[in-house]
């Protein structure tokens, strides 16, 4: 149970169970405006338009006194006629400017979404994978659209109502002084309870809505995580739908509780309201009926006040809640906030240079060197964001160690245009050294070097260009053959493309399609088989034709005939080019013109197939085990 009072600040419940309390940070505010100076202009118009509409809100009651007091009552029909179309005229004028107001809101309010999902979509982007590995997705989407679309719906409310009620509060009163005083005065006794509602209920509905939006994030992440191909696969081979039912039903209740109660507050909020608006009422028609009895007042003045008092109220109230709808709209924008505060692990220098040009033997391949490195994968402290891990330790305990190295000193040179072959047990660090190639990590101490060049020296584009990558679980998006295949070269032709497919064994099967290229593969592909996926990720790359190219575990999964295809492409993409493979299946790798066997982060031996058989060491007894029957 949170337990909020007087002006101290937040704490609210924490991303998952156990987590962390979190509050609103101190210029969370002072933050958002920034984000509105582009929209200055249409700020402006704004402003302008909703002054007017609130100059008519003011004026429009003043004319029906006029059509009772100077019409009706008098028998003057030419002044009630006058006067009706005066209305109209109003309404019209006032339907216009709400037009005007809509759009203008809209177009501040729009291009606030837009400007932070981009910029939060390119900080994610630029996040090292240790983030993704940590945060959940449905959890992060979800900060991209309920935490955005809740900043902008806020936002548009706060420009477009706070000036309008603002300036309809200040018009009413100034026209109710001029038709009588002391009502306006006793209204005015009134109108300061219609803030308490805010005062007290603001800062519960701003925990409120902070953990709807976590709740809201951990329904998204389960729905994510269950109704992806592979997901739906998993939960189906050993799913158990009974419990898995349960586990959704308590994460949907959980939603519609929070709801729930936030949808009571608000209803609370307004039956006060009507209540304070209620009793204003009854204190003016008594008074006011009072003065016109004793003369003091005219009859369309009473009807004219009775109807300014509802529009000072309005405003009134709706100044309250927007008080509620500003503290809700900093919880948005502090989730949206905390994202973009964490600061990308892998990042380019001031002075980051492309390679010198032209590549040196850039069309034989280039030089690889790890010198000295020395790597261990960042905390979750470090690289993520404790509200997207549903399952944060209980006050984030753990999350603020980094492991121990993985990478102890690692040393090589893999050879321009030659095949390097990395080999070793499980966990052994093979991978993370492939990882340091593409600089999706930057090393602890020591340096990995392209061309002679430190990869931290260079723009991460520049490094992009040169490195392709070819993972043991190609992933591919849910696009066309083509889309998935441009990916990696958008300007290629249709002949490049064709080529590539060929070369990589794979064109007489995506020919062989009813829609060939234009064939959608499916949720990461899962409409093709292991060996198809395998060789159109080896297309992608031979489109790409990057003279430096790494390759885990490739072909780790397939069976015979799948690996027998990928194999034959992998002579013509390996062709000319420095490769770095990782391989379990020895066979693969026999022809490598260097082998380094990797355990426990370090180099234990390195050289031939046949060097490393006759020093009959660690690599000799790997081999031994894996073609035990064949040598047997």
């Amino acid at each position: 149970m949170v337990m909020v009072g007087g002006p101290a600040p937040v704490h609210l419940a924490g991303p998952g169970p156990g987590g962390p309390p979190q509050r609103v940070r101190p210029g969370t505010f002072r933050r958002v405006l920034p984000y509105l100076r582009p929209y200055r202009g249409s700020l402006v118009v704004l402003s302008l338009s909703t002054a007017v509409s609130a100059a008519i809100t003011a004026l429009s009651p003043l004319l029906l006194m006029v059509i009772i007091d100077r019409g009706v009552l008098p028998r003057h029909l030419s002044v009630v006629v006058w006067a009706a179309l005066g209305v109209f005229g109003l309404a019209a004028a006032d339907a216009a400017m709400s037009l005007v107001t809509a759009r203008s809101s809209g177009r501040v309010g729009q291009g606030l979404v837009c400007d932070l999902r981009i910029e939060v979509f390119d900080h994610v982007r630029r996040q090292p994978l240790a983030f993704f590995t940590h945060a959940q997705t449905g959890s992060l989407v979800s900060r991209l659209n309920t935490d955005v679309i809740g900043a902008q719906q806020a936002v548009t409310l706060l420009l477009s109502e706070t000036v309008s009620l603002s300036l309809t509060l200040i018009f009413t009163l100034v026209t109710m002084f001029l038709l009588s005083w002391q009502i306006t005065l006793l209204a005015l006794l009134v109108v300061p309870l219609t803030m308490l509602p805010g005062r007290l209920f603001g800062r519960r509905m701003q925990t409120l809505v902070r953990q709807g939006m976590q709740r809201d994030a951990d329904l998204g992440a389960m729905l994510n995580e269950r109704f992806n191909v592979a997901g739906a696969m998993l939960s189906k081979l050993y799913g158990r739908p009974r419990e898995e039912s349960v586990a959704f039903a308590a994460r949907a209740g959980g939603v519609r509780d929070i709801y729930t109660t936030i949808q009571v507050y608000g209803r609370a909020l307004a039956c006060v309201g009507a209540l304070v608006i209620g009793a204003a009422t009854a204190l003016v028609y008594g008074v006011g009926g009072y003065l016109v009895i004793d003369g003091g007042l005219e009859l369309g003045g009473l009807v004219a006040m009775g109807t300014l008092l509802l529009r000072l109220f309005a405003p009134a109230n709706g100044l309250s809640n927007i008080q509620v709808h500003f503290m809700t709209a900093l919880v948005s924008f502090d989730r949206i906030f905390e994202l973009l505060d964490l600061r990308p692990l892998v990042v380019e220098r001031p002075d980051a240079r492309d390679f010198p040009a032209p590549l040196p033997a850039a069309r034989g391949g280039l030089d690889i060197e790890f010198d000295d490195v020395v790597f261990g994968y960042p905390s979750a402290r470090e690289s993520s964001v404790a509200s997207l891990e549903v399952m944060a330790p209980p006050g984030g305990s753990g999350r603020d160690e980094r492991g121990g190295p993985i990478l102890n000193g690692i040393t090589f040179v893999a050879p321009a245009g030659r095949m390097t072959a990395l080999v070793g047990p499980s966990g052994a660090g093979k991978t993370t050294i492939t990882t340091l190639v593409p600089r999706l990590y930057d090393p602890l101490g020591g340096a990995v070097r392209i061309a002679g060049v430190d990869l931290r020296e260079l723009r991460l584009q520049a490094v992009q260009d040169v490195v392709g990558v070819v993972s043991q679980d190609a992933h591919l998006f849910h696009d066309t053959i083509r889309a998935n295949l441009l990916y990696a070269r958008p300007g290629a032709s249709e002949r490049e493309i064709v080529e590539a497919c060929t070369a990589a064994r794979i064109w007489e099967t995506v020919e062989a399609l009813p829609q060939g290229l234009d064939t959608v593969v499916g949720d990461r592909g899962h409409r093709l088989s292991g060996g198809e996926k395998q060789r159109i990720a080896l297309a992608r790359l031979l489109l790409k034709a990057p003279p430096v190219v790494v390759l885990d575990e490739a072909t780790a999964h397939l069976d015979s005939a799948s690996e027998a295809a990928v194999q034959q492409a992998l002579r013509t993409a390996l062709t000319g080019r420095t490769s770095l493979v990782i391989a379990h299946r020895l066979s693969t790798i026999r022809e490598a013109d260097q082998i380094l066997y990797v355990d426990k982060g370090e180099i234990h031996e390195r050289g031939t197939h046949d060097e490393l058989l006759a020093a009959n060491g660690r690599y000799a007894e790997l081999y031994r085990k894996q073609f035990a029957t064949q040598l047997g």
